[in-house]
């Protein structure tokens, strides 16, 4: 039996991150991971379709060549080329992670873990032993009965990542930050995509401005939507797929060569050992409270295991936070989910941070909003990129910033100033009191609180 001062399952971004900084607080640590160290978010998620979609934009940018008074003939594609450099990228990073590991000097232990209760976990044959063990298995793809993938012609996330084949034609269920992003890809590369949600908006998280201007978006770039809809049924030929879709009580068919399921998570909670803990399931997430505390002493849970949002830097936060409630430190605050910001990599980007205007007059605030679109920003201009919309939303007697949301160039990237001004609980003074460099994108952001206030200058 081998003692620990903490137990880590799980490899992903909350797991390692935690791992690591456990190290850096003089805590003698082991990670089990049964696969692959980084979790899906590395291995299969976030990461390498990043790279997916940086051959999509530059692939996208060479076909506007003329606009910048460039030229070039026969712009093609490499499939297997395109799909081996996302999971090289995928393994440079894994391989990064595993000398990160080495280099704090935490044990990395390969297998299944599960809860024995008395603090222990099993990992094969091997018995580990800790005062505090954290949970860090995160989710799997969501799946409804009739849309099981089958790896051919139903995919998950996973299958798209790596199809051996383009698909001409591309059903995607879901509208999500996952489907979107999808979509993008195949799109750009020349597949008819249709997209179906059930929600009568696609990507429904977000403010409802952004998600009409996205819709607009990506119709133009000839995505077919369907929203307030549901695929019934999946009817598999030897190459094609027929879905029968229900929009507003009517049904009609299309065939596709290829479906993408992207409908939700699911949280990874069976054959951890649960049953031999106090631990309690709500919703198909682990119950913790604000330090990821779940009902069984020394037993904490974070990322996607407990719930929305499924992201990858809230796994990360939260995994450095319950470490150093852990380990004593003070002054520690709980992570607030309204300062924890949402990317989508479709092309267009959409960002955000904090309450939907929508989301603001329900809870009974007086706001005040401000816009400023892209064609007012000579960056944007300069770029070829002035399609999209920068968008804040304020406490109107406070001056209190309680929201920003964003469509277009870069906008994943300039989420962060939104971000860090609402951790600081930045009003519109301050704000307004920032200089922003010319010329740069994020001088939009200025100009979308000066306009929230009638003070906009350029626009």
């Amino acid at each position: 039996m081998q003692s620990f001062d903490l137990i880590i399952i799980g490899s992903g971004p909350g797991g390692y991150v935690a791992a690591i900084r456990a190290a850096q607080l003089g805590k003698k640590v082991a990670l089990v991971e049964k696969e692959n160290l980084g979790g899906v978010c590395l291995n299969w998620g976030c990461i390498p379709t990043k790279a997916l979609l940086r051959s999509a934009e530059i692939y996208h940018l060479m076909h506007r060549l003329e606009d910048f008074g460039l030229g070039a003939k026969d712009v093609t594609f490499d499939l297997k080329k395109i799909v081996a450099r996302s999971r090289a990228v995928a393994t440079q990073l894994s391989q990064g992670i595993a000398h990160l590991l080495k280099k704090n000097k935490v044990t990395v232990i390969k297998g299944h873990g599960k809860l024995l209760g008395q603090k222990k976990v099993q990992v094969g044959d091997e018995t580990l032993t800790a005062p505090h063990i954290i949970l860090a298995t995160g989710a799997r793809p969501r799946i409804l009965a009739g849309l099981e993938p089958d790896g051919k012609f139903v995919w998950t996330s996973k299958e798209a990542m790596i199809p051996e084949e383009f698909p001409k034609k591309l059903l995607i269920v879901g509208s999500g930050a996952i489907g979107m992003e999808f979509a993008s890809f195949y799109n750009t590369f020349g597949s008819d995509v249709t997209v179906v949600e059930l929600q009568p908006r696609i990507l429904p998280v977000e403010d409802e401005e952004i998600s009409a201007l996205a819709r607009k978006a990506f119709e133009k770039k000839g995505m077919k939507i369907l929203t307030g809809s549901t695929v019934k049924t999946l009817e598999k030929g030897s190459k094609t797929v027929k879905a029968i879709i229900e929009t507003a009580g009517k049904t009609h068919e299309i065939t596709v060569d290829r479906v993408i399921v992207a409908i939700g998570i699911q949280a990874n909670t069976e054959t951890l050992g649960l049953e031999n803990t106090k631990i309690k399931v709500e919703k198909g997430h682990i119950k913790v409270n604000p330090w990821s505390e779940t009902d069984e002493p020394g037993v904490y849970a974070i990322g996607d295991l407990t719930g929305a949002p499924w992201l990858a830097h809230k796994a990360s936060h939260e995994g450095i936070i319950c470490v150093e409630k852990i380990a004593g430190l003070k002054g520690l605050h709980p992570l607030l989910p309204q300062n924890i910001p949402g990317c989508t990599y479709s092309l267009p980007q959409i960002a955000s941070v904090g309450l939907t205007e929508a989301s603001a007059k329900a809870k009974g605030l007086k706001i005040r909003v401000g816009s400023f679109p892209y064609k007012g920003n000579g960056k944007a201009i300069a770029l070829g990129e002035d399609d999209g919309l920068i968008k804040t939303i304020f406490d109107a007697n406070t001056g209190e910033l309680l929201g920003a949301h964003m469509i277009g160039a870069e906008v994943t990237e300039l989420i962060q100033g939104y971000t860090l001004a609402k951790t600081l609980e930045t009003t519109e003074v301050e704000l307004m009191h920032t200089v922003f460099p010319h010329p740069t994108l994020s001088e939009m952001m200025h100009e979308a609180t000066l306009a929230a206030f009638d003070r906009v200058i350029h626009f």
